[in-house]
């Protein structure tokens, strides 16, 4: 019988914990934000990772619930588009989120996913410039609504006090390994993308059905987030 060989670990991969790496400096940078912008009066919520395409981040209210019937909001960060982002509009995701956590305790969210007056003042006044097509004169409110950093503004110095203190956001998604690549002489398939014929589109979240062009970029207005081709 041939004994099992293991094959040696490591020793430094043994010591890195990446979720409380992760999860640790998320809930820091909640703490340092509800005490900066909301004067300390936000519940804690559970933070989580989710890759919904087409979107930053969302809020969900009371999505958790403990054993003992306490309920957490939801606020998700979208771990695929660390890379491509700085620290800073990550951290801009989370504040966006919070303000719509402070609503949901402590004002009136709008019907469904709209993002109403009430919302955008409070986003305003804690320096993010609310905007649905990403230029200063986008519309404030609407289903669809991100945000710049104002300059200056009062989350752009709370970040920059952050920052001073070396907090920074370790673990992103690495890269994806290029596609396998064909044997020589097999070609690519023709596709309907590739056609110019009309292509189905899905919503990834409540499953809205469109069809379009193959290269459009349709929203679903009610998730919030871009559809997807599918079969």
């Amino acid at each position: 019988m041939n004994a099992h060989i293991s094959s040696p670990v490591d020793p430094t991969t043994i010591q890195i914990k990446p979720t409380i790496e992760t999860y640790d400096r998320l809930q820091l940078a909640y703490e340092h934000f509800n005490k900066a912008l909301f004067g300390s009066q936000l519940p804690n919520a559970l933070i989580t990772l989710q890759r919904r395409k087409g979107t930053y981040g969302y809020f969900a209210g009371a999505r958790f619930r403990h054993e003992d019937g306490r309920p957490a909001d939801e606020i998700a960060l979208n771990p695929s588009t660390f890379a491509a982002r700085s620290i800073k509009d990550i951290l801009g995701t989370l504040v966006h989120e919070m303000v719509h956590l402070w609503q949901h305790h402590q004002g009136t969210p709008g019907r469904g996913r709209y993002h109403n007056r009430e919302w955008a003042d409070k986003m305003k006044e804690i320096g993010l410039k609310p905007t649905d097509d990403g230029t200063e004169d986008g519309k404030e409110t609407g289903e669809t609504v991100g945000h710049l950093i104002v300059p200056e503004g009062a989350f752009d110095q709370a970040t920059t006090k952050l920052l001073a203190k070396d907090f920074a956001i370790v673990w992103k998604e690495a890269a994806a390994p290029p596609p396998a690549t064909k044997g020589e002489g097999e070609a690519e398939p023709e596709t309907e993308q590739k056609s110019g014929k009309r292509v189905r589109y899905l919503c990834p979240s409540c499953d809205l059905k469109a069809w379009a062009k193959h290269d459009a970029r349709l929203m679903c207005a009610d998730d919030k987030v871009l559809m997807v081709a599918g079969s």
